[in-house]
């Protein structure tokens, strides 16, 4: 039995992998997107695609769905609304591999949220890991002085909110069914993002080849897949793992936005990435690897 359960374990692991390396090309299609989409209708077209595709896929589940389910799926797609919705208005102001970057800190956020819900107090290495990603923020986003720009503060914003979504998921998606989970989550993000563009944003009239495509791989791959996979996998692992894992999608982004959209990072920024980086891996492995080849070496 702990063979299986290892089993899942590894896979679940490797699907959260390939939906970091999606999120990595979503930050490029966002910043694609907005040249010719504005924020919140980007959310809406995404989210709408994505529930729209489940809905028809998955209908013969629709009548499964209870008021309890509507009240949970409802706060987790909350959160998930405010976080993308502060991601996605902050890639207005900043580039896309600091906003990918700093998206990865909700990684050192997430022990700490846990902490508020099981009473189980972060331990020395998340204390550390905090620490040394606040000083990795600090070389990435301050600029001349203690200013931190709009867009960085807003994506620091939408770390926290993401950081909350994988902790509720963390929570629900053990005690019920984990499909119908996905689709009340999506579509009460894809409710709250038109409701949001159509109070604060003017409606686009045109979209060009690029921009569709950009919202087609945002709607089918960074948003329906990548959160059926997230939702399935987090039932066999645990919330702050699955924060480390899918806080690599920070690296996939940066790489990708120097790669493709040939942003230039400075050496300040490429050591804060560093230390950020630093922190993530701090805070998942508390260096055991480290203790694991001194026994080997001592055996040997």
């Amino acid at each position: 039995m702990n063979d299986v359960v290892k089993k899942k374990s590894i896979l679940a692991d490797i699907s959260l992998l390939i939906v970091a390396l999606i999120w990595g090309g979503g930050f490029i299609a966002v910043k694609g997107a907005l040249d010719s989409v504005s924020p919140f209708y980007i959310m809406a077209i995404r989210f709408s695609i994505s529930v729209l595709i489940m809905l028809l896929v998955f209908r013969k589940k629709i009548k499964y769905i209870t008021k309890n389910y509507l009240f949970i799926g409802t706060i987790v797609g909350l959160l998930l609304f405010l976080g993308f919705a502060a991601q996605t208005i902050g890639m207005k102001y900043t580039t896309a591999g600091k906003n990918a970057f700093l998206t990865g800190t909700n990684v050192v956020i997430v022990p700490f949220l846990y902490w508020i819900i099981s009473k189980k107090r972060p331990d020395t290495f998340s204390l550390i890991s905090s620490f040394l990603c606040f000083i990795g923020i600090g070389m990435l986003t301050l600029d001349g002085g203690i200013h931190i720009s709009l867009g960085d503060s807003l994506t620091l914003l939408c770390a926290v909110f993401f950081a909350a979504h994988i902790v509720s998921v963390g929570f629900f998606a053990k005690k019920i069914d984990v499909m119908l989970l996905v689709i009340i989550q999506l579509g009460a993000c894809a409710i709250f993002s038109i409701i949001a563009a159509l109070i604060f944003e003017p409606i686009p009239h045109s979209l060009n080849s690029g921009t569709i495509f950009a919202l087609a791989y945002l709607g089918i791959f960074s948003t329906m897949l990548a959160f059926i996979v997230q939702n399935v996998a987090q039932k066999y692992t645990t919330s702050t793992h699955t924060a480390i894992i899918l806080c690599l999608e920070s690296v996939f982004g940066s790489i990708l936005s120097i790669i493709m959209l040939n942003e230039i990072f400075t050496s300040k920024m490429i050591l804060g990435c560093l230390t950020i980086f630093l922190a993530i891996i701090t805070t998942e492995t508390k260096w055991k690897f480290l203790k694991f080849k001194k026994i080997k070496e001592a055996n040997v």
